[in-house]
């Protein structure tokens, strides 16, 4: 068999040697339009065809159109040349894109454009491979079900939904963050609202660390770098009551709690469809069980109540941590060692018997449903809550894992156990090794954290709301506990004189940046010199708010007070924080 198909292999090629690769190209087309029958007969030869393309360059209109075409059909779209032969049309139900092409076979611009709406310029790609990628996003948005009328209908919703949820947005609402684009993101009803553009869906951004913050990524508001949500449709197994309208009237009027009213889904607003909205979080967030089950409370049933698979939490942020190794196991046998300044290393172990605990086991969410604008709020906190979760364990993780080594040294050796619903414990010996201490944190949601320390013959409440605050600023758990280190044994040792602000910023300045090395000193430093050490800046809140600009297209944030993550960029807390 094997002679048989070399010697039929020599003879095609010595058959086709003098032909050129036009000639070839054209013959593989015309095997292809004359195969009419199983389409499983057509795979082989358009493999053959898309191998072909891709190894030439093109170098003139006809190969160029030629490949265009190839791309539209392997996605499922159609294509078609205007009169003029100088552009392509990739088309689909609910969008077209038009490549304007030159007679040498370059591309000269290319536009998108959405059913009803105006062709708007995208960039173009020099590779086709990020092209086809481009088109891939554009189908993925509207994976609808269903003939054109009804594709459109939905798609028309879509629009009514994203005016809406922009009218949200501009509300009238207090400024809670020094920082404006960090107080959008992280205290707007909707987060950092961004319209479309390029094609794209409208994007939220709902959640930012505040190692991302220090990055300086964030006060530019160029790019993302925190967790966002697209706003799309996608098809539903059974039909919802969607808007065929603004549901919310101009000017809006506003509740008790600041949410607008919205005006009922009656039949003249609404229709009938087989689709939901879909917010899209990229990445994709581990979310607990009772997390998706509160989701699908405020949705109405429309996000299924509990997951079919779950796992324990500490092992989904494993998997989805793009600082961790994929062959990484987590196990009862191995320790996290998470390297601090001035030679310092701390362990984290989570044991892997009392994670298996329902209420801490929970999904990767990919998309989240929903069928009406006054759900996202509510989505959204729930959304942040679980990221605040999640920052605070996997500050615990780092490349530097390990079998449990009593022989290992370490400065601290920490236990991460879960307790009641957004309540974690860490254990660790004192530097007397006699004894051990326990630090109960509870994520009342992401605004709020509370800590308890527990050692024995112990109690200071001051402690515990410094060590609140702490965690509160840096949103990690090894910087926590350093300082608590740091706090505890100057209880016994004579008080160190009081340490000078700018020393004070470069020891913060060095930690951040063994934790999170992307992070430069000088971002840290501008950031702590903000505000004067020990000034309150929470004290002038309300005159700041009395003379407020409260029209709210012309400032959605009117009001200025200071949260949790204004902390990063004053200096209130004492110099023994790190």
């Amino acid at each position: 068999m094997f002679t048989k198909t070399k010697t039929l292999m020599t003879d095609l090629k010595s058959k086709y040697a003098d032909k050129s690769w036009s000639e070839t190209l054209q013959l593989v087309r015309r095997c292809l339009e004359k195969t009419k029958g199983d389409s499983r007969v057509c795979e082989p030869i358009a493999k053959c065809l898309q191998k072909i393309n891709e190894a030439l360059n093109v170098c003139s209109l006809t190969a160029m159109v030629s490949r265009l075409e190839m791309i539209a059909k392997q996605r499922g779209l159609g294509s078609h040349m205007s009169p003029t032969e100088t552009v392509c049309y990739l088309t689909a139900d609910l969008f077209y894109m038009e490549v304007v092409l030159l007679r040498g076979g370059g591309v000269e611009d290319v536009r998108v454009a959405h059913h009803g709406e105006a062709p708007v310029p995208i960039t173009p790609s020099v590779k086709f491979q990020e092209f086809s990628l481009k088109l891939d996003d554009l189908a993925s948005f509207y994976i609808i079900s269903g003939d054109s009328e009804v594709k459109i209908k939905i798609y028309t919703c879509l629009r009514h939904l994203e005016t809406d949820l922009f009218k949200i947005s501009h509300l009238p609402r207090c400024l809670r963050e020094s920082d404006l684009h960090v107080d959008l993101i992280m205290n707007g009803r909707i987060g950092n609202v961004q319209p479309g553009k390029e094609g794209t869906p409208m994007t939220i951004e709902y959640y930012i660390s505040p190692l991302d913050v220090l990055s300086g990524s964030s006060s530019t508001g160029e790019g993302s770098v925190g967790q966002t949500a697209l706003v799309t449709v996608g098809s539903s197994g059974t039909s919802h009551r969607l808007q065929t309208e603004s549901l919310i009237s101009s000017p809006p009027q506003v509740d008790s709690s600041g949410l607008p009213v919205f005006q009922p889904l009656s039949e003249s607003c609404s229709e009938l469809l087989p689709a939901t909205f879909l917010l899209k979080l990229q990445p994709p967030l581990p979310m607990l069980t009772p997390f998706i089950e509160k989701m699908g409370r405020i949705t109405d049933g429309v996000i299924a109540e509990k997951p079919q698979q779950v796992e324990p939490l500490p092992q989904l942020l494993m998997k989805t941590s793009k600082a961790l190794s994929s062959e990484i196991s987590w196990t009862d046998g191995v320790q996290f060692v998470v390297p601090l300044p001035a030679s310092e290393y701390h362990s984290y172990v989570f044991p892997g018997a009392v994670w298996g605990r329902e209420s801490w086991k929970g999904a990767l969410v990919h998309t989240v449903p929903f069928t009406h604008p006054g759900h996202v709020p509510a989505l959204l906190d729930l959304l942040r809550h679980q990221s605040a979760i999640n920052v605070l364990l996997a500050s615990c993780f780092s490349g530097h894992n390990q079998l449990i080594d009593a022989g290992l040294l370490c400065d601290l050796r920490c236990e991460i156990r879960p307790e009641s619903d957004h309540c974690l414990s860490v254990t660790f010996s004192l530097d007397d090794n006699n004894h051990l201490a326990v630090l109960q944190v509870t994520v009342v949601d992401s605004h709020q954290m509370s800590c308890r320390l527990m050692m024995p013959d112990f109690v200071d409440h001051k402690l515990d709301d410094y060590v609140s605050r702490v965690l509160m600023r840096c949103m990690s758990i090894p910087i926590t506990m350093r300082a608590i280190r740091r706090k505890v044994s100057g209880r016994t040792t004579p008080p160190e004189p009081a340490a000078d602000p700018e020393c004070s910023a470069a020891m913060e300045s060095d930690v951040i940046s063994a934790v999170h090395p992307s992070v430069s000193h000088e971002a840290v430093e501008d950031e702590s010199v903000t505000s004067p050490p020990g000034c309150s800046v929470m004290s002038v809140a309300a005159p700041v708010a009395d003379n407020a600009n409260t029209d709210a297209f012309a400032n959605r944030s009117p009001c200025a007070s200071l949260g949790v993550y204004s902390r990063w960029v004053t200096s209130g807390l004492p110099a023994e924080l790190l």
